[in-house]
């Protein structure tokens, strides 16, 4: 891989890669069972240049903001290579916020130039607010011919020959205006630097290095932090190879493991329940004899790698598992949401790693990551070179807020100093999240700061710990909050616990449901444990991580339903 210290900007390092690499694969794209686009490092870079030279010549410069809105495919990737070519700023939104939110963060940003997906775009253009955008110029990926783009120019058509003249940037200057998940209200725009983005894949990359020949499946959206960085950058700067799917059926994903022989992946931890889910489905369909041979296998193979991954072997005890695979995957990447224990250990055990890690936007992508030695399910792993992490104000359970510092962290949030004050103070971070060491380094988490419950005894109660006692609970999905939090206004006591619950698709709450609930419940001290539940008939608000919207979600049920809905335990 290059030698990133070297370098002051993603730009140079691009391009330096494009030039190392260019008879490597960089991107494969396909759509369904069909492969659409297969690019070298030296395709993409006669793609992209064209593209360089027209913003060259629309008098896009240096520190201009541009936005891209677009699902996973090889034209985002272009895009915001010739974006950090010409010296560019870039906006990674999300393109599942509403377009009123997209055009709110369009104007916080103050982007000039927006790439945008073409049904995106017309979604935007009829949205009550579209008349107050000010975005100069607008490039439409996938538009039809002599489609009305009110204003917009067809991204296809907008290049220019000619070598485009590269701006170098410095390590100082800014690289990237990301949004935090959560952008209703005010927004929160990270302001990250080149060299954020440097440190960090220099930080990672000496833990879990790519190289030619690798291929990362891209699933989570590109202007996610994590597929971002280990999606784009990482890969880029290592030669290897970028796999986009333009649909996420779970039958083109399995086969997309198996055709293109993925290395990597990174996945939300709902997606990883959901894989464990299938898997375990497909054990229990075994006949009784192989089912028995399979758990032996599974019981050998945590035997052998109980202090650290044996990847030949497990695939050789353990060779339907990986085949499903495509026989070479190396690990599942995961983070942005609380990982259960249990489905990591379940992995592992069949000799395929998840590698959780712990990091949120203003810190660039990750400040702790499981290096696997040994593997550990109960913690989000130790601190990436370059990262110091302190526990302040602990309790005597050693629980307190974790602050960071490292070259990773945001400069600020973007125009909103007092934000940014109360973010980052004396140089560490202030992270909102409540946590503490254990003895061999590892961090563990308890949950948000702002969702943790001090009872009237004193005692303090974090839900998200509550919820990792009814891991695996057979139900769709669900949340513990504190009654009063849900209903402020009502007569409940403080300390009552409610968990809301939403069922699979025709699933009915029955005894034995009741039972699992009980059961689980009664492990808890007195003090932590839930005193009701409710049944809510809507799928749970979530952020593009996949992480509960808790705010969210109790807003919604505290305006719907009221206190008579909870059935007491």
């Amino acid at each position: 891989m290059l030698d990133l210290q070297k370098y002051s900007c993603l730009g140079a390092a691009l391009r330096d890669a494009l030039e190392r690499f260019g008879g490597e694969i960089c991107l494969i794209e396909a759509d369904r069972d069909r492969e659409k686009t297969q690019l070298t490092y030296s395709d993409f870079k006669e793609i992209s240049l064209p593209l360089a030279r027209a913003l060259e010549d629309a008098e896009f410069d240096a520190g201009d903001r541009a936005a891209i809105l677009m699902t996973n495919q090889s034209k985002w990737l272009i895009s915001a290579y010739a974006i950090f070519y010409s010296g560019g700023v870039l906006v990674p939104l999300d393109y599942k916020l509403t377009a009123a939110e997209q055009l709110h963060l369009l104007a916080h940003s103050k982007a000039k130039v927006l790439v945008v997906e073409y049904y995106l775009w017309r979604a935007i253009t009829q949205s009550a607010e579209f008349y107050n955008i000010k975005t100069k110029l607008v490039l439409v990926t996938e538009a039809p011919l002599g489609a009305d783009l009110a204003g917009g120019f067809r991204w296809e058509d907008f290049k220019r020959k000619g070598a485009p003249d590269f701006v170098m940037r410095q390590r100082e200057d800014v690289a990237c205006i990301v949004y935090s998940s959560g952008t209703g209200g005010r927004p929160k725009g990270c302001v990250l630097t080149h060299e954020n983005y440097l440190e960090q894949c220099r930080a990672l990359t000496a833990w879990y290095p790519f190289w030619p020949g690798v291929r990362y499946l891209s699933i989570l959206p590109t202007n996610h932090a994590i597929d971002f960085m280990v999606g784009f950058i990482g890969p880029f700067v290592c030669g290897a190879c970028v796999v986009h799917l333009r649909t996420l059926r779970p039958e083109f994903v399995r086969d997309a493991f198996v055709r293109y022989r993925i290395t990597y992946v990174a996945l939300v931890p709902m997606i990883v329940k959901n894989l464990e889910r299938g898997l375990r489905a497909k054990f229990d369909e075994l006949p009784g004899w192989k089912r028995a041979i399979l758990n032996r296998m599974i019981a050998l193979n945590r035997v052998l790698t109980r202090n650290k991954p044996r990847v030949k072997v497990s695939r050789m005890l353990l060779p339907q598992v990986h085949r499903a695979f495509g026989g070479e995957l190396l690990a599942l990447i995961t983070g942005g949401a609380f990982m259960e224990p249990s489905t990591m250990q379940f992995f592992y055990d069949l000799g395929i790693p998840v590698v959780n890690g712990y990091g949120l936007t203003e810190a660039g992508t990750s400040l702790t990551l499981n290096d696997l030695k040994p593997f550990r399910a109960d913690t989000v792993g130790r601190p990436l070179p370059g990262v110091e992490l302190r526990v302040l104000n602990p309790n005597e359970e050693g629980i307190g807020e974790i602050a960071a510092r490292s070259k990773t962290v945001m400069s600020q949030y973007l125009d909103d100093p007092e934000l940014t004050l109360e973010a980052i103070v004396d140089g560490w971070l202030l992270t909102g999240d409540l946590g503490r060491f254990d003895n061999s380094g590892h961090l563990q988490l308890f949950g948000r700061k702002k969702n943790m419950i001090v009872t009237e005894g004193g005692k303090n109660i974090y839900p998200e710990d509550i919820e990792t006692v009814f891991d695996g609970l057979p139900v769709k999905e669900y949340c513990v909050f504190a009654a009063n939090y849900v209903w402020p206004q009502k007569e409940m006591g403080q300390e009552m616990l409610v968990m809301a619950l939403r069922l699979e698709q025709n699933q009915r709450f029955d005894s034995a449901l009741l039972g699992e609930i009980t059961t689980r419940n009664r492990r808890l001290p007195d003090f932590k444990r839930v005193g009701g539940y409710i049944i809510w008939e809507k799928d749970f608000p979530r952020t593009a991580s996949m992480k509960i919207k808790r705010q969210a979600l109790a807003e919604e049920i505290g305006k719907t339903a009221e206190r008579g809905v909870v059935v007491e335990l």
